[in-house]
This record gives C-alpha cells, structure tokens and sequence, in this order.
C-alpha cells in the first residue's frame, strides 16, 4: 500500500458529503467475508494491508468503517482510529498479530475520535514538531547549561525551543510523530511521542554541552554533527577511561596547587578554574594520533602554559620548577623571557595510540594572539617539507583566552587564512578558555556578540561550547572536534565555559571589580572534588584509590623539586620550539664563522635568465604587453646586464637550483605592485591556468612558491615567520604592498623578529622586502621608516670594534637582525644569496626601491655577479674624485635612491672632481671598518650625511653617531636633507619637487657649513 498516496486520500468531508456518501450503497466487509464485492476485488480479511491493494479499494473500505466500524476487520478499525487521532499512517498500523498487545506508544488507538479526520490539522502538527527540532538544533545552546557559575550575563531568547511557541500545546504531548530525517534522536525508531522527542532533543542539546553549527552550508557536515550528539546514549565511557580522565584531571590541579605552595608570592597565571583544559588537550591529541597525525604545534597565551608544558608537552618538572629561582645564572646569550613566555619542543610515545608523536608548544609573548599565525605557519611548513599535501599528518591547535579571541583583530585575520590555497593548514582545532572576564572586564565592556566565539562562524567553523566543570563532557567534545578536524579538515571551536579562581595574576586582586562574581567563585566546589564525588557515587573509584593517586603525583613532583634545586644555570636552549638539529653545532654554534663567494657562474646567469624571459609551457597564450617585458629581459640577458627584477629572477632561479625552496609571499607579490616582477603567467583564453617559469629552470630543483596572500599585513608576517622557523633550508620573504604598510604587523616585527633570537634563543632568516622612497606619492606610500628599524639594532654606536679576518660575518652574527637599502641589482642578488649561504640566519630587512625599477642607471653588469663577488656593504665613488682625494672637498654619504638624484645633480654642476659620493648599503650592521676607510682617504673634505626622509626620520640619528665614531669625534658629521616633520611626506607634487631641489642646493653648496661648529 502507498502510504503517502492513502495519507492523502483520506481528506475530511464537510457534514453534507458525508450525508452524501453514506446514504449510496457501499461496500461492507465482515470478518465473515465482503458483501456484494467482484471476485476480483475480494479482501483477506486476516491481513488487510496487501501488496497491490488500489487506492480505490481503501476509500470504500474506509468509508464502510465510517458507516459501522464492525464493517471492516479489528485492524482496519484500529488503522482508521489511529489515523483519526493524528497519527501518521506509517505509525498508525498495528499487525493482527500484535493486536491483542497493550500498544506501544500510540495514544488513542482504541478511542474513536467523533469528528471527522482533519488533514490540515494533522500535517500542521508534524511541521511545527519539525520546526521545533530545528529549533533546538539552532537554539538548544542558548539554553544550555554551559556556565559553571551560573551568572551569565548573555540573555538568550529561549521562545523557540518551547512548544508553544511552534504551535504545538501540552494536548500534544503524548501523540505519537513521525521522526524527520534531520534528525538522529530515534536512534532506531521512526517515530516518538513528543515528550520523548523533546527529552531527546534536550539531553542533545540544552545539558553540559551547547553546539553551534547550523550555520554551515554544507548538508553532510551538519548531519556528521547531528549524529555525534543526537544518538541516543552515544557519550559513554568506559571505566577505564573515566579513571583515565580522572588522572588527569588529578594531574591539571595538584601541579597548580603544588605551584601556590612552593611559590605563593610569584606570578604564574595558573589554570586554576580551568583545570579541564588538560585532559581537554591530551584527548585532542590521543584522538588525532590514532587518525594518524605525527606532529602538532601549539599556540596559547600565558595561562595555563606551565601546566601545558608539565602535563601535556611533558616538559621536565625540575626545569620548569628551577625557572621559579631567581638566583639561577643565566647561561645563554640574550635577555631571555619569564617562564610563562617560553616554548618547548618534545616527541614522545603516546600511549593510547602507541604511536610517536612530536610536540611543539611556541613561544609567546604577552601580545596573547599574535602567536596565531606564526603557529599556522610553521604547521603548513612542516606540512610541506613532509609531503603532508592533506594536512593528515601534522596539524596545530591554538588556545585563546575568551577576552582576546573576540577582541583582537589578527583572530579574525588568522582565520581568514585558514582556507587559501597558500597557507591552509587543513583544519585548526582552537580551545578557548572562557574564564568570563578579561584582567578586570567583563563580557559587557569586553565585546558586542553573545558569545567570545562568534569570529569563528565566518569560516563555517563548528563551536562545541562545553561546561568545563564537566570533565566527561569536555572529554567527548575534545573527541568530536579531533574526529571532525580529521574528517573534514576544517577549522572548529571549542568553548570551554569556565572561571578563573584567582585574579589576573596571582597578586591581584579581583574582589576590586567583580565581587559578586568572586563570592560566587568562592563558594564554587573545584572540578577535581565535583568529578571524584561522582565517580566514587557510581563505584568507578573508591576514596583509598583516589588518595593513593593524589599521593602519587605529588611525590613527583616533589622529587623534581628537590632535583631543581641542583639547577645553578638556566638554559634557555632546553626551551626551544623550533630546533634545527642538522644546521648548528652540539653547542648551538654556527659550523663556521667564514661565507663564500656569493656569485655564479656566466652559464647559470644565462640559463636562468633565459628562463626568466620565456613561456616554458606550449600553447601558453600571454598577454601582448608581457611579450614586450620578456622581449626586453631577453636583451638585456644578451647586453650582460639586469635591472631589478631580473636580478631577483637570478637569486631565486640559483638558489632553487641549489635545493632551496623559496617562498615569497604578499599583497599582489605574482605580478608585483609596480608591474615589474611577473612571476606567474596568466593564460589570456583559458580561465585559471596559470605558468611559474621558476619552477622550470632544472629537473632537480626545489620548488618556488610564490603567492598573493589575504589583504592583511600583521597576519600574514606572522605566517611567513612561522614558516621560516620550520627550516634554515629556505628562502622565506614577506613583501609588503608599500613599505608603510608593515605598521600594521607592528607586532610581529617588535616583539618576534627583532628580539626573538634574545628572548628565545632562536634564529630565523626571514626577510622583509619594503618598498621605500620619496617619490612624491604622498605621505602613505613614500616611507618604510627605516628609523623604527634602525632604532631597535643592537649594536653599539659608540664601540670601537677590531677589524679582524671575517669581520663583516661575525658582525652579522652578533646582531639581531640585518639592515639594507641597495642601490644596484647585483646588491640586491647577493644579499639574498648570502641570505642563505651565511653560516647562521639572521632575519634581513630590505627597503626596496620603486623608481629604480625601471632607472637606466640602476642596472648591473653580469661581471658583478659572477664567483668571487660578494655583497658590497658600502660602495665607494668611483669616478675622478679618486685621482687626487685630498683635493676633495665634500664626502656626501648616503643609501638608496638618493644616490642617482645626488650623482645627476653633481654632474649637472660641473662637480664630479670635488664631492665624492659613498653609497652605505649596509646599514645595520653599521660597516663601521669600510667607513673609516673612505674618510681617512677623503683627509680634507667636509663630511656630511645627505638623504630625502625628513630629519627626524629615516638613518640620521643612526648613522651620525656612527660615522663620527670612526673619526673618533674629530670631524663634524653635517646633515643635508628635509627638516623636520610629522608626516612621511608631503602630499603636494609641486611641495616634494622644492624640497628635493633644496636639499641638492646644500649637498652641492661647499659653503653651507663654512664657519660652522
């Protein structure tokens, strides 16, 4: 029988119809047998629903039950009833078989309804039972039980999930509705009573755990959701793994509790209020090791990371425990970092995989989320090393305080990566611990949205807020987000509801600004005694085994305490995150002090540069105005020359050739913002197809990966910077649209790479390509300000050092990070190369130019690329003011672009015998030996420093006290350039022109400082 088909064929009939039909002859049918029925049409009345029987049939039947219900067999009277009272047909038969047992769930089965059935009605009430499991299904979180403290200020509507509120009323209750099909409540059944379907959907939804995810657009990732927590009984666990959790749990709260005795005047932002996190992560991580993941970087904040460290990352309890001595020498170079900063690096065997796992947990400042991107960075790097092109094997985790996920910007940025091509890393699992206030802010002044979690929803990320007084129920979301990551990854949140029992740190007090919060946390029993009174109640444990337990962990840590206490010298190197094994000595130590020749070979030259002007693929149409910019660099491979772009094409295509990737990545860095690097080719008639010529310089050679990224600055930087930590085999740069813009990643730049191998002990090569100079474009896009660059070296302009052997190499390694603003193309291809070829890595920023691009003059000859040529720290006049040097009156220095202005100028003038014009392409390091060298040839000259930035920006205040160093004070250093000035740069053309022609006055004016002091 067609179901539907009857469903819909039994429609009411007004009063008069049914007068209608009942008063014309009609089938009956007794037990007996049918009256007046064709042979054809005759019904076993033992079974009344038959394959075939017609739809016509049923309407007489069912009209005949209407005239007598003794008409038609016990079934069919029991079928019709059903349906009357509201049944749906498919739960409204009842076999013959099962008639003379008490029915299951139907209501109403044995009753005959007196009015007619109404279809209207009926069909009303199975949507509004839809509508009310989806509105669990979107709304159930709102009524959750998720805060511990139960004083959550968010005020959800709670309407939709009430029955009345979907048409439905108490009179429903006990009806008995089909199941929709998006929907796992039933488990096996079909079709429930509404109370059941409501006490279903309640245990799936408005308990400990509150899930967001119908927002996603995806109909099989909302059903893979739906049956994690639908299922009926599907959060069990076993005995064993409730003493597992237990132990963890034990673990999480006596190392904070052990901390607070030993040392209860320091600061160590413990995790106390929160102490689920721990078991929280090592599911995550049992669960993704069994999926077959081999390594996973960590990225948090400052509380909770010592726990982390202890329990999770297993670092050594007396390291971590000698870190609270403030007698301990250090034994490292550099200022170090307090020990809720530091990182840790560790593989280790997991235990319910029985699998190996490598453990990363990245060092971070107070800056909270800034160690977002660079963790997602340094996880596709591993990825791609290891040919993990699916993200199967290494993936990361990032932990966020709830004040910080909603409030800081680069979150949203992160996650804005988490899906690109370039830089997904297949999925992050992202745990928020929700203390419900941020240092001494509530929700209501910390954000706009219900919940700190909401910047996720922009990624379709599922958010599993859970209750973390409960550790089963923090245990089985940490499992349902590792399997979600795993099957589908994808970015998911987890929300752990929580408090913080101390204040910010653990000398505040938090009584000032929340009282009534912390008279609550007072009273408020921890999760260790609420988890163990549960269990002992269900007999898992008993009190002797748990005290035993406790008593155990706390010998340990014990016994590390009074290891630590041997502990006279700290080694910041014990806490790496990203050591390079292969790359340093035993000791730490670079192999060798010395670097080679930077340069290549003719044919290489030619080889690439052929390359770099070609279409490597066949039937590749180009666009025409790209055939010309080929042609041209075709030329100039044949000239034996290269302008900027071409000298870029030679230290990347080498440096593949040698084996090591290159990754450049950036606003529009493809083509490049001024339309001069061409790197990817665009077909013109095939959409997406796209050629790399860089990748087919050599069978052998290692990949170049060049991508534009996202429009943002601070996340990006922070990715790329990751990256470079993977590896000291590559070539990571980071090219900003104009160099101005690197203010936006401000973060990145003062708190990772300026100080990061002092704080950290870890090197990183990373290089930072900044256009920069006065161009008359305005005061956004003419400075990369170099001062702020400049100011944070560390070397000392007052130090007078000894120029020995290798001394520009170990100048370079005693720095923190390298300066240049190159003037020629060959400049900038061995500063890249020697990138790569120093014996250690240092992080290299280069202010690259725009004008220059293109300038006839700024182009270089093959011969100062090829083997024995090297990166020129400064480069001297070569012209007629070398023949008599002492008749020189002026020794002009300067960087950058300033030089071809200065040069053009002085022959203009007739001048080229008597100003001298040095070129300092390397700032910092200050080359402090090559510029003593042209001063004490240039004997009688005056000595000025000439440059376009204003005079309280750009190298001024750098360079100044340097120079007049190496004359040991002696000779004046004067300054020719703008005045200065709060802005960059003038946005007036007519403006930029006078102040450029003003400033050559004076460079050219040999009396501008006569007489002056």
């Amino acid at each position: 029988l067609n179901q539907k088909t009857t469903f819909l064929r039994l429609r009411p009939l007004t009063g008069a119809q049914a007068a209608q039909r009942l008063s014309q002859p009609r089938l009956s049918v007794t037990t007996a047998g049918p009256r007046r029925v064709p042979p054809s049409r005759q019904l076993n009345t033992s079974e009344p629903f038959l394959n075939g029987t017609s739809t016509n049939y049923m309407e007489e039947m069912y009209y005949a039950w209407l005239e007598n219900p003794k008409n038609v067999h016990k079934s069919w009277d029991v079928f019709f009833r059903n349906v009357n009272a509201g049944v749906p047909p498919g739960a409204a038969y009842q076999s013959p078989s099962s008639l003379l047992k008490p029915s299951q769930g139907l209501t109403g089965a044995q009753t005959l309804v007196g009015a007619q059935p109404n279809i209207e009605e009926l069909v009303a009430d199975h949507l509004a039972v839809q509508s009310l499991v989806r509105a669990y299904q979107v709304r159930g979180h709102h009524i959750a039980k998720l805060d511990p403290l139960e004083i959550s200020c968010v005020d959800f509507d709670d309407a939709p999930c009430a029955i009345g509120f979907n048409g439905l009323n108490e009179s429903h209750l006990d009806k008995v509705f089909r199941l929709p099909k998006t929907t796992y409540i039933g488990g096996g059944e079909s079709a429930l009573p509404l109370r059941e379907i409501i006490r279903r959907l309640e245990m799936a939804y408005c308990q400990h755990i509150g899930v967001e995810f119908m927002f996603i657009n995806d109909v099989q990732q909302c059903h893979w959701i739906r049956e994690k927590f639908e299922t009926p009984g599907i959060m069990k666990f076993s005995l064993e793994e409730k003493r597992t959790l237990l132990g963890r749990v034990i673990r999480s709260t006596r190392f904070e509790e052990f901390l607070q005795k030993k040392w209860s005047s320091e600061k160590r932002f413990g995790l106390e209020g929160c102490e689920s996190l721990i078991p929280a992560l090592k599911t995550i991580i049992d669960i993704s090791s069994q999926s077959g993941v081999e390594s996973i970087i960590m990225g948090m904040p400052h509380r909770g990371r010592l726990n982390v460290l202890a329990n999770v990352i297993r670092k050594e309890l007396d390291q971590i425990f000698c870190q609270f001595d403030s007698k301990l020498e250090a034994a490292d170079e550099g200022s170090g970092d307090v020990k809720y900063h530091l990182g840790m690096y560790h593989r280790w065997l997991n235990r319910v995989s029985n699998k190996y796992i490598t453990m990363s947990l990245m060092a971070n400042p107070s800056h909270l989320e800034a160690v977002d991107p660079v963790v997602q960075g340094k996880t596709k790097a591993e990825q791609f090393y290891s040919g993990d092109a699916e993200g199967k094997r290494v993936m990361s985790i990032l932990l966020h305080g709830d004040a910080a996920f909603a409030g800081q910007g680069i979150v949203y940025e992160t996650f804005h990566l988490s899906d690109l091509p370039s830089y997904t890393t297949h999925g992050t699992i992202h745990v928020v611990v929700n203390n419900q206030i941020g240092f001494t802010t509530d929700p209501r002044m910390a954000r706009s949205s219900p919940y700190p979690t909401d910047v996720a929803r922009v990624v379709n990320a599922p958010i599993f807020h859970v209750n973390a007084d409960d550790p089963e129920a923090v245990m089985y979301v940490c499992k349902v987000a590792a399997e979600w990551r795993n099957t589908f990854h994808k970015d998911v949140v987890v929300d752990l509801v929580c408090y913080r029992r101390n204040g910010h740190n653990e000398m505040d007090e938090p009584m000032f600004t929340q009282p009534l919060m912390y008279k609550k946390i007072k009273k408020q029993k921890g999760v260790l005694k609420i988890y163990v009174e549960k269990l002992i109640a269900e007999g898992v444990i008993t009190l002797q085994e748990y005290q035993e337990e406790v008593a155990k962990y706390d010998k340990i840590c014990e016994d590390a305490y009074s290891r630590s206490k041997d502990e006279k010298i700290l080694h910041i190197k014990h806490w790496l995150d990203s050591p390079w094994p292969d790359f340093f000595t035993l000791d730490g130590q670079p192999k060798t002090m010395s670097c080679n020749s930077t340069g290549i070979p003719e044919e290489q030259l030619c080889h690439i540069g052929s390359i770099a002007s070609s279409v490597p693929l066949k039937d590749f149409t180009i666009h025409g105005g790209l055939t010309r910019i080929l042609k041209s660099r075709a030329n100039m491979v044949s000239q034996r020359v290269c302008d900027w772009a071409l000298g870029e094409y030679m230290a990347f295509g080498s440096l593949l050739q040698d084996g090591i990737h290159v990754r450049l990545s950036g606003q529009d860095v493809e083509r490049g913002t001024f339309s001069h690097r061409h790197h990817v080719l665009h077909d013109q008639n095939v959409d997406k197809r796209i050629c790399i010529p860089m990748n087919h310089i050599s069978t052998s050679q290692a990949p170049y990966t060049v991508c534009n990224s996202s429009l943002s600055e601070y996340g990006v930087l922070g990715f790329e910077l990751g990256f470079a930590m993977a590896s000291p085999n590559a070539l990571v740069l980071w090219e900003a649209q104009f160099g101005d813009f690197h203010n936006t990643a401000q973060c990145i730049i003062d708190q990772f790479i300026s100080p990061g191998q002092a704080k950290w002990v870890r090197q990183n090569g990373i290089v930072l390509l900044l256009p920069h100079g006065m161009e008359g474009m305005g005061p956004e896009h003419s400075s990369a300000r170099p001062e702020r660059f400049l100011q944070m070296c560390n070397d000392d302009p007052d130090a007078s050092p000894i120029v020995t052997e290798d001394f520009a190499v170990h100048q370079l390694f005693d720095c923190n990070w390298i300066v240049v603003n190159c003037s020629t193309p060959a400049n900038y291809f061995h500063v890249l190369r020697r990138q790569i070829l120093l014996p250690f890595r240092k992080p290299l920023i280069v202010f690259t130019p725009k004008s220059l691009l293109r300038h006839p003059e700024a182009k270089s000859s093959f011969d100062d690329m090829l083997p024995g040529t090297h990166f020129k720290r400064i480069i001297p006049d070569d012209g007629p003011t070398t023949v008599d040097p002492q008749k020189v009156k002026r020794v002009v220095f300067c960087t950058g672009k300033v030089y071809y202005e200065l040069i053009r100028e002085r022959k203009n003038r007739g001048m080229d015998d008597a100003v001298a014009v040095v070129r300092i392409e390397q700032l910092s390091p200050f080359p402090f030996d090559l510029v003593k060298a042209e001063i004490d040839q240039y004997i009688n000259a005056d000595l000025v420093w000439c440059q376009e930035e204003h005079k309280n920006q750009g190298y001024y205040d750098y360079v100044k006290p340097r120079i007049s160093n190496t004359t040991q004070h002696r000779r004046p250093v004067w300054y020719v350039g703008r005045e200065p000035a709060a802005a960059p740069a003038t946005g007036n053309k007519h403006t930029h022109l006078v102040e450029l022609q003003h400033f050559l006055d004076t460079a050219f004016d040999l009396e501008a400082f006569s007489g002056r002091q």
